[in-house]
This record gives C-alpha cells, structure tokens and sequence, in this order.
C-alpha cells in the first residue's frame, strides 16, 4: 500500500517535503488540489476522534500513509494485532459465558471449568474462521476485489485495526456492565469496519455494510449453532463426566 491522499484517495509519492528537523511542508495532491494529509500536524486526539465519528480520511490516514508496508515491519504487527483480537474476542466469550451460567464460583467443578474454556476456544477459532471466510466471499462477490495473498493481508489488517472499539472491553474487567454492552461494541466496530472497506476497496457504503453484517452474521449463527451440534453434545458430556477434582473449599 502507497500514501494516499485523504481526501479523494489518490495515489501519491509523498506526503512532506523536510527542510531541517521540525521544518517541514505539507504536499498538495495532484487530483484534488488540496493537502493532502493534514493529519500530520494535528494532534493524535483529534485522529482518534475522527476515527470514532468513522469520517474515512481519518481511516485513509491511519491506514494508508501511517500504517503500510514501506513505513514499519508489516508481518511483526500484523501478527501482533492478530494475537490481541483473538484475546479480546476471547474475553468477550468468557464474559458472555460467565453470564450464564456461574462461572468462577467455588463450587464449579474442574470438569466444567475444563468445558468452558474449551467451549470459549472453540467459539473464538471457529467464529473467527467462519467470520474471515465469509468476509472475504462477500469481498469478492459484492466489493468484486481480488482474492489475492498481499490483498488479503491489507484487508485482514484493516478489519483488525479498525476493530479498536474492542479496547473497551477492557472497562469491563474494572467496571461493572451487563453483558449487553458488549453487542453495543460489536455494533460499533462492524460500523467501523465498514468505513474501512470502503476506504480500502472505494465501494459504495451500502455494499460494504453488506458485507461485514453477513460475516457478523454468520459468526454469530455458527457459534450459536456448536451448542446444537456435534461439538456442543462432546461438551454437555465432558461436563456431566464424574470427576473427583472439585474447587470446592475446605
């Protein structure tokens, strides 16, 4: 991925000329006459407010000209981004488990705990493979992009990075919220992962709300339907398994 104006989206070779070190000056694109990246010389709360009110130069910003392969090591974050989602998708299972049923009591048994975690990993691998491909089937039907290994990487790296509304997820473990709270924030980061595949393929919006409802969708469908299912009826029995390890106290 080059530098992008913020604009119109233009392709462009620079994004500032530097005469001495804190002297520099903003390059006008070529397309659209204006700057063409103004966010340079604003202050990083403005970007993150942009970014929540989901205006797309903030999101052409971010991940054009601030996060590209020519600018930092692309693999290094792309796998480091890739192990926090996957937490926080985990920490919102658990949260989801613990509220219904009595997770993290006294009394729980070892056997059930053994079966929530291994429900909890199940529904994040799992939601997340069936999630990622039905993304990128809805990418290349709807959004007509091509399936390629580079762009699927950018792809992949946009839904990661504009999935941040799962940071406050993060106020649950210091507050106390309902656990609807948490449908609030996958609302949130499906509205923000749609303003970024439109930056980053220049469909309509409608398109991209398209494709990432359906793949929310069907990851939800698919976790729901494990509990009706082979693996769900593995679990229920692993759960009702006798076991003389209990964390019940002395």
């Amino acid at each position: 991925m080059g530098y992008r104006c913020v604009q119109c989206s233009f392709p462009i070779k620079s994004l500032y000329v530097q005469y001495s070190p804190g002297n520099i000056r903003l390059m006008k694109c070529e397309n659209c006459k204006a700057v063409a990246d103004e966010y340079i010389e604003c202050e990083i709360m403005i970007l993150v407010i942009d970014l929540i009110l989901h205006k797309p130069k903030a999101y052409r910003h971010l991940l054009y000209n601030v996060i590209n392969q020519q600018t930092l090591m692309f693999q290094g974050l792309f796998w480091k981004l890739a192990f926090v989602f996957l937490l926080f998708d985990s920490y919102k299972c658990l949260v989801l488990e613990s509220s219904k049923s009595k997770l993290g009591s006294s009394s729980m048994s070892f056997s059930s705990l053994m079966s929530t975690c291994w429900k909890i990993l199940i529904d994040v691998f799992f939601g997340n493979f069936m999630f990622l491909l039905t993304f990128f089937i809805m990418a290349k039907i709807f959004l007509h992009t091509p399936i390629s290994i580079s762009r699927c990487s950018d792809l992949l790296l946009a839904l990661m990075i504009s999935g941040y509304f799962k940071i406050f997820l993060i106020a649950m473990t210091v507050w106390e919220f309902p656990s609807s709270v948490i449908f609030i924030i996958e609302l949130f980061c499906l509205s923000s992962n749609a303003v970024a595949l439109k930056v980053m393929t220049e469909s309509t919006m409608s398109r991209c709300v398209c494709a990432c409802f359906s793949a929310y969708a069907i990851k939800l469908f698919a976790t729901q339907i494990l509990d009706l299912t082979f693996w769900g009826k593995l679990i229920q029995g692993w759960s009702q398994t006798p076991s003389s390890f209990s964390l019940k106290p002395s």
